[in-house]
């Protein structure tokens, strides 16, 4: 067999010649959050399929649960979701744990400062060390009070009469954005984000889909307060970020080919199929339908010259999530260096530190910068025992890397992938060749 699994929170990668196949991947995570919390914030029962599996989309629905919501998940990604209109939440009797996700404590905290009680946000160790203060500060100019430790969680978030803000962040983040739009849904006036460059827009989106309005001009967004969102039935496309590793998979191995069908096509998000054709891999793309808002379709990935490449600052807002997955490129030869990538340092974990001392235990030439990654593929890495540290986009890119390898490679850690995509090494199982 190419893949073994002893226990969960190891895996063992043997090497691939290709790998081959035609896959779905789970809800998009991103959307799947967003769907949840502007149900909640609408008047009656909204309805979503294919919602993410992944611990970090549960972790919302489990607050949204303690806040009052009623919330229903059944077989096959089904969640109906009971709003209870704007603020209209519940205090909650206990603190709300977002576990992993820092999606779900930024976002929420936007939300929760529009209502008048306290609530405190707690999260796992991983969470507990992340930065909350870009968020806190725009909220708090708001009118909200929060207290945190050292600007980590746990947050405390007094909410209440909140006023529109004019605000422009330093760090393009798609997370702080949206706390400040919902915020601003219960605030008085208008409120305005201003980014120093566009990031993903589901947020945008899915309030119009809801029934709302958010008026973009440029890189400026503004949502005024007090509209009454409308349930809605909606199915949330397969996950870009997911699908990436599958793409990045078949780009690095030649002569492999994964069609990935049903996959989030927003524009925001696939700026990695440039960066693959510039790698020297084939491309097709096919847009089938737009639902929510969100385009979706079927995208080939077929693997072919293998190029060096270097994704400068200006790409990164747009790659993100998606770094990890581009450096597992230079596994199976060539190079990419990747700077402007400060912010990966405040992911799940280190992601420039833990995606070097990984790569390197595999045996690849790999090398930390202050903001980013350089990594050599010269040579067919040898194989080894990577620790993913919890994250779960270092375990997945990890796990392609070792395809290239000359000999098996362990994942340690490699349940993280629970977080996102928990079925991520069964599926990479049903490709190997």
């Amino acid at each position: 067999m190419c893949l073994q699994m002893p226990p969960l929170v190891a895996a063992t990668i043997s090497p691939a010649r290709r790998i081959e196949g035609r896959v779905r991947v789970p809800g998009d995570k991103s959307i799947s959050h967003r769907y949840a919390m502007f149900a909640a914030l609408a008047e009656g029962r909204s309805v979503l399929t294919n919602y993410s599996p992944g611990a970090d989309c549960h972790s919302t629905l489990a607050c949204l649960g303690r806040l009052g919501v009623e919330i229903v998940a059944g077989a096959a990604g089904d969640v109906t979701v009971l709003g209870r209109g704007l603020r209209q939440l519940r205090s909650p009797a206990a603190p709300l744990d977002a576990g992993n996700s820092g999606t779900t404590m930024r976002l929420l905290a936007g939300v929760l400062a529009g209502h008048p009680f306290a609530s405190t946000m707690i999260g796992d160790e991983s969470l507990s060390r992340r930065p909350m203060r870009r968020v806190m500060a725009p909220l708090t100019e708001m009118g909200a009070v929060i207290d945190a430790v050292d600007g980590h969680p746990p947050l405390t978030i007094r909410g209440g009469s909140l006023h529109g803000i004019s605000y422009r962040p330093d760090v393009p983040s798609a997370q702080v954005k949206s706390a400040v739009l919902l915020a601003g849904l219960h605030a008085a006036g208008t409120t305005s984000v201003t980014e120093p460059a566009a990031t993903r827009d589901h947020t945008e989106r899915a309030l119009t889909e809801f029934g709302g309005r958010a008026t973009v001009d440029g890189l400026t967004v503004s949502v005024t307060g007090d509209q009454r969102l409308a349930p809605q039935t909606l199915t949330v496309p397969g996950d870009f970020s997911s699908a990436a590793f599958w793409f990045v998979a078949a780009a690095s191995l030649p002569g492999s080919t994964v069609t990935v069908d049903d996959v989030g096509l927003n524009p925001t998000r696939t700026a990695l199929l440039d960066v693959l054709r510039r790698f020297g891999a084939r491309v097709d793309v096919q847009v089938t339908a737009t639902h929510g808002g969100e385009p979706r379709g079927t995208v080939t990935v077929t693997g072919d010259a293998r190029r060096s490449i270097e994704i400068a600052p200006a790409d990164v807002p747009g790659l993100i999530d998606e770094l990890p997955a581009i450096a597992a490129l230079a596994a199976a030869g060539g190079e990419v260096v990747s700077r402007g990538a400060q912010e990966l340092r405040v992911k799940e974990s280190d992601r420039i530190a833990t995606l070097v001392s990984g790569f390197r235990a595999l045996g690849i030439d790999a090398d930390e910068l202050p903001d980013g990654f350089s990594i050599h593929g010269a040579s067919r890495p040898r194989g080894g025992v990577a620790n993913a540290h919890g994250d779960h986009r270092m375990a997945m890119a990890f796990a392609i890397a070792a395809l290239s390898a000359d000999g098996p490679s362990t994942i340690d850690g490699a349940d993280a992938v629970g977080i996102s995509y928990p079925g991520f090494f069964e599926t990479l199982a049903t490709l190997v060749r």
